[in-house]
């Protein structure tokens, strides 16, 4: 069974189609990424798949029970963890005083482990709470019970980068465990170092839901090559080739090219080995090959707007 099972999600709200047929799920044990930009439709189905409103057409599963069904959804809740876009608490209560409300109502096992790990000034009332502040307190009435499911809203929002590098490091030991994360992100490197898979979302539609390691090899790769010769753009006919870049490169005085070197830069997609019979061709003095960034391919999907 899949812990999340999304099909043919469709929100209206009559001026706006926020979400539109909207289909996916999550294996039980993996980290899902919830791909796009402000506006997308990100929030607006995580919102539906925890019972907050109901959907137009379509339905929704978590870890078995039918977000429609407000008894089901209820039950199942024991087991999830939940994290907004922006964790709203009782601004005249302190951080304590929140968890221990939360604690009575789904239990805190983990509590001290997660105080330990992201240290919200729980002494502290919430109106005096920062951002950051906010977040981590919402880390941890997130995960404190030990739930099997988490959804996450943008979780990094204002996290320092140390605090993001051990909230990074954190999920990665609960895949490890088991547990099921749902996170939504605009931040690409996030995704590509914390997801299994990735669900990518635009103007309320899926376009697409694949691997982040099938994303990046469909992207292709970034190339620079530095060549001891004369180059035009018209030279460089290898099927694949895509944002070519050609110009005069300058060398430095103590350079065994005897002659004018030209630096080409493009993103490739096609055979590797026929990049190299390409580049056999000339007297390579630079050669660097990489994986595409994931900037890359949320372009391709996004770079008409």
């Amino acid at each position: 069974m899949a812990a999340i099972e999304v099909n043919g999600l469709t929100k209206d709200y009559g001026e706006v189609l926020a979400n539109d047929d909207v289909t996916f799920d999550v294996a039980e044990g993996e980290v899902f990424g919830y791909l796009g930009p402000n506006g997308a439709g990100k929030t607006t189905t995580i919102r539906t798949l925890m019972g907050f409103q109901s959907p137009t057409t379509g339905s929704g599963t978590l870890l078995g029970a039918d977000v429609r069904t407000e008894e089901e959804l209820l039950a199942a809740k024991r087991r999830i963890g939940y994290l907004p876009a922006t964790p709203s608490f009782d601004e005249t209560a302190t951080g304590q005083r929140v968890l221990d409300l939360h604690a009575s109502i789904k239990g805190d096992e983990r509590r001290d482990e997660l105080l330990e790990l992201f240290d919200p000034p729980l002494s502290r009332p919430i109106r005096e709470y920062s951002t950051g502040n906010a977040q981590k307190l919402g880390l941890v009435q997130a995960f404190m019970h030990d739930p099997d499911l988490v959804v996450m809203d943008e979780p990094t929002s204002g996290l320092d980068p140390l605090m993001q590098r051990r909230f990074e490091e954190f999920v990665r030991a609960e895949r490890s465990a088991g547990t099921t994360v749902f996170l939504s992100s605009h931040v690409l490197s996030e995704v590509r170092r914390l997801c299994d898979r990735v669900g990518v979302i635009r103007d309320g539609r899926i376009v697409t839901v694949e691997s982040v390691a099938d994303l990046l090899g469909r992207s292709g790769k970034s190339v620079l090559a530095r060549v001891d010769d004369r180059v035009a753009a018209d030279d460089v006919t290898l099927s694949g080739v895509h944002d070519l870049s050609v110009r005069d490169a300058t060398v430095p005085d103590d350079s065994a090219a005897p002659g004018p070197v030209t630096e080409l830069t493009f993103t490739y997609t096609g055979d590797v080995n026929e990049l190299v019979d390409f580049l056999d061709r000339f007297d390579l003095l630079e050669l660097d090959v990489e994986e595409a960034p994931l900037e890359d391919v949320f372009m391709r999907f996004y770079g008409d707007d």
